[in-house]
């Protein structure tokens, strides 16, 4: 470049020098000919320094960039008017952050070294522009998200495998635009894969959504598996998931379906389904089943124990049918005395009353409509109704040896039996069937789902997959990746949650807690989409890595992102409650610095159902 043009370009874009360093805040007195909104350079017009902006401060061949957080007057004293116009004595002040440098043409964040008194500060030109709002490594692939939202000429791309190799959060209140970036994202990422079989292998993707928002054919992409889930019809009716009859003989799935404690109703749990697997690989599993049965019957009908036998007994009926073809409730106990003094049930017939302590009369047993029904149980049957038989088995086992106390299991049972409708209403127990069915991208519709069965399903999903993910991880590679997405995460992801036990929260929240946590050495990745953050686990908030921050108003929810991202400056925290509806700020590892973007527009055929009703045109007739 010629030296004249040189000079030229210093004397445009100086706009004054370093006054004042504290850390990473140092202030810059600005040229008194540079307070005009725009330079003129080159037939050009320029965007002059203003809160918001970048600068660069030249410290010999090193050039540290920093942001205008904000600016103030400063009246110069001992200032002769007699020569000089009263407004020249004012002097503008800038408050400017340290946030990186420029070395060999490419950016770096973070303070290689601090400027010096004096050091010259110049507006950045357009490459220096570009280079710090440079998104994406050479050796990824970009997708296009937006345009900063001040200068509309600088695109703003990102990088597929810097963003979904990572945690994301995606915060805003309602009508921000929150779901709507969510759904730009994915689309742009499926648009730059779809049709490569790799991709379908190697990549899963599993979305939550609780307001039927992107549950329709052509959002995000048409390639894709959805789930409309309902627990008001009756079961079979709508679509139900497909789990193998493994997923819940894992003690780990099972517990969580039975909201078991850890020291007591797990080990229970497990002793259950290893009973239930020796059965099942016994010869003749069927009559294996039912001689269990005949057995523990007469068991509970010779014992001298009156309380301990009524209970077990309660337990064995459990067990058996409670209506017959009819409709009709079976009554199992009509014939059934409990003897105070000899301390034994009496069978009472038509023949005569036969004592159980009396060996001679324990064939009377098989008459017993107890006995009987015991042959028409299927071990082939609905598979949560046979665990919950097992179960009750183990009880009666663990009562029998006082191995375990009522008061302790039975609540463990209890909760499966009060979700056992609800779940087979979402649920279908098939080995064959695959969730993915063909896909890599499924969508949990659970916008019909009653409140239980919605912190239940998104929790019971999550910890299968990534179970199962874990497990195909390569002895030298990671070579499969699994997104969850969660919108509305709030839902599932709340701490002050009124409607559960402690226990239950606490299992739920740990839960996401390790897979956030635990799950990238895996290549398990969450992102996350609430319209209060504040309500959402610190934890997992503070294990996010990229973040798109739309407009939020309450003070909670702008104190825990200010709290929680350490990324983002005083001017990015205090420009929220104002953002524009599609703005946010892209802040975190894939940025430098954090941005302010206006995200693009998405075909109409593809965006989210989450548009605000309009109420004049709904109201007023054509």
């Amino acid at each position: 470049m010629d030296k004249n043009v040189i000079i030229l370009h210093e004397a445009i874009f100086q706009i004054g020098e370093v006054i004042s360093i504290q850390g990473r805040e140092v202030q810059v007195l600005v040229d008194k000919q540079k307070n005009l909104a725009h330079l003129f350079y080159q037939g050009t017009l320029i965007k002059n320094v203003s809160v918001g902006g970048y600068i660069k401060i030249a410290k010999g061949y090193t050039f540290i960039i920093g942001k205008v957080d904000g600016e103030k007057i400063e009246e110069e004293k001992n200032y002769d008017l007699q020569y000089y116009a009263h407004e020249d004595k004012m002097r503008r002040v800038l408050y400017v952050k340290l946030l990186g440098y420029i070395e060999n043409k490419k950016y770096y964040k973070g303070i290689k070294e601090l400027p010096l008194l004096g050091n010259k500060c110049f507006l950045l030109d357009n490459d220096e522009f570009d280079q710090i709002h440079s998104f994406v490594n050479k050796d990824d692939t970009p997708i296009r998200i937006g345009t900063l939202l001040n200068e509309e000429r600088m695109v703003v791309k990102i990088g597929v495998d810097r963003l979904f190799s990572s945690h994301i959060g995606i915060f805003g209140n309602t009508g921000s635009g929150k779901s709507y970036t969510l759904a730009n994202l994915y689309k742009q990422m499926f648009s730059q894969f779809n049709g490569q079989q790799r991709f379908v292998e190697n990549a899963k993707f599993l979305l939550f959504d609780f307001n039927g928002e992107y549950a329709h054919e052509h959002c995000i992409t048409s390639q894709k598996k959805i789930y409309n889930l309902s627990t008001r019809g009756q079961a079979g009716v709508q679509s139900r998931m497909p789990l193998k009859d493994t997923d819940l003989l894992d003690v780990n799935l099972l517990s969580i379906l039975a909201n078991a404690t850890e020291k007591t109703q797990q080990p229970f749990i497990s002793r259950a389904i290893s009973y239930y697997n020796k059965v099942r690989t016994s010869n003749n599993p069927e009559q294996y089943y039912h001689n269990i049965l005949h057995g523990l019957l007469r068991r509970i009908l010779t014992m001298q124990d009156g309380l301990k036998a009524t209970l077990l007994l309660d337990y064995f009926e459990e067990i058996l049918p409670r209506q017959d073809a009819f409709g009709n409730e079976y009554d199992y106990r009509s014939v059934l005395e409990w003897h105070s003094n000899a301390q034994t049930f009496i069978i009472n017939t038509n023949m005569g009353r036969f004592y159980m302590n009396d060996p001679q009369n324990l064939q009377q047993i098989d008459t017993l409509l107890l006995s009987q029904n015991i042959n028409a149980l299927d071990l082939n049957g609905e598979f949560l109704n046979v665990i919950i038989n097992f179960l009750y088995i183990q009880l009666i086992y663990d009562v029998l040896s006082n191995r375990a106390q009522n008061e302790h299991i039975a609540p463990a049972i209890n909760k499966l039996k009060a979700i056992q409708k609800d779940f087979d209403k979402v649920f279908v127990i098939d080995n064959n069937q695959n969730f993915w069915a063909g896909m890599n991208f499924a969508i949990i519709n659970l916008n019909e789902v009653n409140i239980a069965m919605r912190k239940l399903i998104p929790m019971l999903l999550s910890v299968k997959l990534y179970n199962e993910h874990k497990n195909l991880r390569n002895a030298d590679a990671l070579t499969h990746s699994l997104n969850i997405i969660i919108d509305e995460a709030h839902n599932i992801l709340s701490y002050e949650s009124q409607r559960e036990s402690e226990t239950w929260k606490d299992f739920r929240l740990e839960t996401f807690e390790e897979i956030i946590k635990e799950g990238r050495k895996y290549g398990v990745f969450m992102t996350i989409a609430s319209q209060r953050p504040s309500d959402i686990s610190p934890t997992i908030i503070s294990q996010l890595h990229n973040y798109f921050i739309h407009r939020l108003i309450n003070n909670r929810d702008i104190e825990m992102v200010e709290k929680a991202i350490s990324f983002l400056d005083k001017l990015s925290i205090d420009t929220l409650p104002i953002l524009p509806t599609g703005a946010c700020i892209l802040s975190g590892s894939i940025t430098e610095l954090p941005v302010i973007v206006q995200i693009d527009k998405i075909d109409e055929v593809h965006k989210p159902h989450s548009d605000n009703i309009q109420l004049i045109s709904n109201w007023k007739d054509a």
